[in-house]
């Protein structure tokens, strides 16, 4: 599921609260970015 961390408030919005508008709920803000996982490095042997 794709996240959307807000640049002002640093809180996450998801897309189901950014269906009509692309703001946060917050504080609304219209600088959202999406939030990147952290990858496993895996070493080989």
């Amino acid at each position: 599921m794709t996240e959307y961390k807000c640049f002002s408030c640093n809180k996450i919005v998801t897309p189901e609260q950014m269906r009509k508008r692309v703001r946060c709920i917050y504080c609304g803000s219209k600088v959202l970015f999406k939030t990147r996982t952290i990858p496993k490095v895996v070493k080989a042997i």
